[in-house]
């Protein structure tokens, strides 16, 4: 069972509801933790509290590897943007920091390729890994903590918690065929999630599922948890990369209340619209939408192709979404247009704008 304690407070589950309790947990070969009453943090630019993404509109940050690369740094190794983690974290910390000041609400960690299998293969410990699981929360914390505006008094940091394929580096996760079990896939995440939870994000973004068996292992690994969390899956011609129906894997998190919201990322703008509808047709929870620019990524020649947008944000708003980004390819600039759009939206007005 996973434990969490957000630095804007702790959550935990039940019956629906989302409690005030604070969830101390630390490692000890896989976890040890205590649990006491007490009242959320206060200060620090405002606290969460009892953390419920469905009740708001937030805007997410945009591709943390694209903007790493737009300011001049080779991602091209194994390791992409976890690279800065060892190399150059400062660089990782200001691109949060570009993010947060161009409008985004919540930051993503660079944790997205970093797994313990992959990183050993190419020299790291166990230890290494972990630390740059926990460096990756702590970065996007530290670029969180130095935004002063009053503007966002609720800004929050999401684990990223990618794929099993995005470890492997050759595209799979958008194949949806990684060869393992569920039983499998539940124990290759298991360690992450636990570092990644104890690191102490607000929140786990379960972020470019491409099947119903990986997505189902992660929801198994969430559920009484306490951890809150959102579903994420890439998606192509209207169902999952793997070839199964959206609308299974959106129903996955009935019965998981730390999974608040559920959606789709780092897939064509074009398949917004019908994964929004798709999941309402199936939940009540809060409806996360962060796709790409729309260009294309080309694996063999490891490019991007095709023409860049930001997509329909309004349509988007307007059938259910509420929270909103961007992924691949999308930049600070872009996010800036995104932010506008959703505060300016009213349910039934047009307010779309240039961009």
């Amino acid at each position: 069972m996973l434990h969490w304690h957000g630095a804007r407070g702790s959550y935990t589950s039940g019956g629906g509801s989302f409690g005030c309790e604070r969830v101390l947990s630390a490692l000890d070969g896989y976890r040890q933790y205590q649990v006491f009453s007490a009242a959320p943090p206060s200060g620090g630019g405002g606290t969460m509290g009892c953390m419920d993404l469905r009740h708001r509109s937030w805007t997410l940050d945009g591709g943390l590897g694209t903007l790493l690369e737009a300011r001049g740094h080779d991602l091209s190794d194994a390791l992409w943007s976890a690279r800065l983690l060892v190399d150059q974290p400062a660089a990782v910390q200001a691109a949060h920091q570009e993010f947060f000041d161009t409008g985004a609400q919540i930051a993503i960690t660079a944790s997205y390729q970093v797994g313990f299998e992959a990183f050993e293969r190419i020299g790291f410990t166990a230890s290494d890994t972990e630390r740059l699981l926990r460096s990756s929360v702590d970065l996007a914390r530290r670029a969180r903590d130095t935004r002063t505006s009053s503007v966002d008094a609720d800004l929050l940091v999401a684990a990223s918690v990618g794929p099993y394929g995005a470890t492997l580096g050759d595209g799979s996760e958008y194949r949806g065929d990684s060869g393992l079990t569920r039983a499998e896939l539940r124990r290759w995440h298991e360690r992450r999630l636990t570092v990644l939870a104890d690191a102490g994000p607000d929140l786990l973004a379960l972020e470019t599922i491409p099947s119903l068996d990986e997505a189902t292992a992660l929801a198994e690994l969430v559920r009484g948890s306490g951890v809150p969390a959102w579903l994420s899956f890439t998606v192509a011609g209207g169902r999952l990369r793997s070839g199964e129906p959206m609308e299974e894997g959106f129903r996955l998190v009935e019965g998981v209340d730390e999974i608040q919201a559920v959606g789709v990322n780092c897939s064509h703008p074009d398949e917004v619209l019908p994964a929004i509808r798709a999941a309402r047709a199936v939940t009540d929870r809060a409806i996360v939408v962060y796709p790409n620019s729309g260009e294309r990524w080309d694996a063999e020649a490891r490019v991007w192709r095709g023409h860049a947008g930001v997509g329909d944000v309004d349509a988007w708003l307007e059938v259910g979404a509420s929270i909103v980004g961007g992924c691949c390819q999308v930049l600070p600039d872009d996010i800036a247009v995104i932010r506008r759009r959703v505060d300016a939206f009213e349910p039934g007005v047009d307010v779309a704008g240039p961009g």
